[in-house]
């Protein structure tokens, strides 16, 4: 598409809302560009993108377009699937809950069901809700952790997972044939609620998804009432759920951070609501220090996502990896399971390509095996699938604060492993000990794992085409030697090969095609590059291991 053809198509459009026309009028030259030169992608991952008029922006437009294209993939799938219908959630973010109004709305149009929550719920909530209900599909609206100016649209099979490859494409041929979005149908609330075509959902879900959850526990002692726990939610959906699980498991000194209780879509305490950053942690820590508390718990605005502070030996708050913090929930769980004889023999732990070795080192630990998959947890859910009925699925996560323990859902999940990080917290302060000491006693039994990350975020068009040079280059280019040690194997998951830079030898990778690169070197250190798949950055992770703590730093 031309941009000026669009930008044209769009300024001329009659019934534009007058928001739209104003944030138009103010564009410059280059932000009318951005705006107009290409539609948001839609991925696996759904999509993602700031808020704004033109198809490269989050819309009602771009909304019902996506959701158009969904619907005629539904209805080619029979009757069957129209009737079962899409259950649709969403968060904080501005314009969330006018998504996921023209998204019902839109479905509507297509004689397609939709179980709509009435309130903001969390992401994972979102994937209960579709396998509980037996629906057909499920629609979030969410940003995740992006700043207050994204918002963005997931979508969900009938199994609870964001949608594979496969599907993905069928949605796109579809949304392809649609000429303008500008005027999609879409039916009337009063008159869909008329034809039972939209319900509202809620709380009676919430008590059926709580009680799974409480299923999950591995301890049920007294001593979690010595446990003192802060948690935030970051001004988003955790607080319907999280702090209600909490107690349900046993836990009953929590304090929330009043200021980060109820939903804001600016996110106007924090410069990020991402728990995975320092900054959002600042009003919970000065809660902990007023508490003596001694966990400090913050969910991302859709819950599904968990960040963990704990007191290190100086008794400051840290904030822990998402490594650091996957690998105490794995070592927890298969030690009370194995003590309590009841890890089967079968078990196996998923995580992903760019996630710490140290869970792998764990898990063969227990005779659990570990089995690697691409980034994303579409990735981790495809596997519980294929798994069913030969191997029995214990954990799985990714290094950047995503876990799920209880298969009854087919996503991250932050109010599970809220629970079971602060049941294991439970444990260790039954012994006189931290999850910090927790930590340090597993470097000490496996090695020194250390980790981390280092993003570039590069915007607009011109950045995704310099993304694209940057991992071009690596790939063209490879580096024979790092730091002083040799690159020994490359793998490259988007040809699916890997080489053997010192024997010269290939093999192939059983794993689907995606642009990541990783390079492994003589001492086991390891650095993969991959471009985000839901924001404009270039993402370059690190791993190395060796005998102390001092010596990883170092490396």
């Amino acid at each position: 598409m031309t941009w000026k053809r669009e930008w044209t198509k769009w300024s001329t459009h009659k019934e534009l809302p007058s928001e739209l026309k104003k944030q138009m009028n103010k564009m410059t030259e280059s932000e009318r560009e951005d705006a107009f030169y290409k539609q948001l992608e839609f991925g696996t991952g759904g999509m993602r993108g700031e808020l704004g008029a033109g198809p490269n922006r989050m819309n009602i437009y771009t909304v019902r377009k996506v959701t158009a294209g969904l619907a005629a993939y539904i209805k080619e799938n029979g009757t069957e699937a129209k009737k079962r219908g899409v259950v649709i959630a969403y968060d904080s973010r501005h314009g969330s809950a006018e998504f996921a109004l023209e998204a019902a709305k839109t479905l509507g149009s297509y004689g397609i069901k939709s179980y709509v929550f009435q309130e903001l719920r969390p992401t994972p909530e979102l994937s209960f809700a579709v396998r509980y209900l037996r629906a057909y599909a499920g629609i979030m609206i969410t940003a995740s952790h992006n700043p207050a100016e994204y918002n963005g649209y997931k979508v969900y099979g009938e199994d609870g997972a964001q949608l594979p490859p496969t599907v993905a494409d069928a949605i796109i041929t579809h949304m392809n044939k649609i000429e303008n979005e500008l005027v999609l149908e879409v039916k009337d609330e009063r008159e869909l609620l008329r034809l039972n075509l939209v319900s509202y959902i809620g709380e009676n879900l919430d008590q059926v998804y709580l009680d799974y959850v409480k299923g999950l526990q591995l301890n049920n002692d007294g001593v979690k009432t010595n446990l003192h726990i802060v948690y935030t939610p970051l001004h988003g959906t955790g607080q319907t759920l999280v702090p209600q699980a909490l107690q349900n498991a046993g836990f009953q000194h929590i304090t929330i951070v009043n200021e980060q209780k109820n939903p804001d879509p600016n996110f106007s305490t924090v410069s990020s609501p991402n728990p995975e950053e320092a900054q959002a942690f600042q009003l919970a820590i000065q809660y902990g220090k007023e508490k003596a508390a001694d966990l400090l718990l913050a969910t991302d605005p859709d819950a599904d996502r968990l960040g963990v502070a704990v007191k290190n030996n100086s008794g400051e708050y840290v904030l822990l990896t998402g490594n650091q913090m996957g690998a105490l929930l794995l070592h927890y769980m298969l030690s009370q399971k194995q003590e309590k004889g009841v890890l089967p023999d079968n078990s196996v732990i998923l995580k992903t390509i760019v996630t710490s070795e140290l869970g792998r080192a764990i898990a063969e630990d227990y005779g659990v095996q570990t089995v690697d998959t691409l980034t994303g947890f579409k990735y981790v859910a495809e596997k519980i699938e294929e798994y069913k009925g030969d191997k029995t699925f214990q954990f799985g996560y990714e290094e950047s604060y995503g876990y799920l323990i209880g298969d009854f859902i087919r996503d991250k999940d932050a109010v599970q492993a809220a629970v079971m990080i602060a049941e294991a917290a439970a444990y260790y302060k039954q012994q006189g000990m931290t999850l910090y000491d927790g930590l340090t006693q597993l470097y000490e039994t496996y090695g020194y794992y250390k980790e981390s990350l280092t993003s570039f975020t590069l915007k607009g068009k011109d950045g995704a085409e310099q993304i694209s040079r940057i991992v071009n280059r690596f790939r063209e280019h490879p580096l024979t030697e790092i730091a002083g040690a040799a690159v020994e194997k490359i793998e490259d998951y988007q040809s699916g090969k890997r080489t053997n830079l010192l024997t010269a030898q290939q093999e192939r990778m059983n794993l689907p095609s995606s642009n990541v690169l990783k390079f492994w070197l003589q001492d086991g250190s390891w650095f993969a590059i991959r471009p985000s798949g839901t924001e404009p950055k270039v993402k370059f992770y690190f791993g190395v291991k060796q005998g102390t703590e001092e010596e990883s730093e170092e490396r």
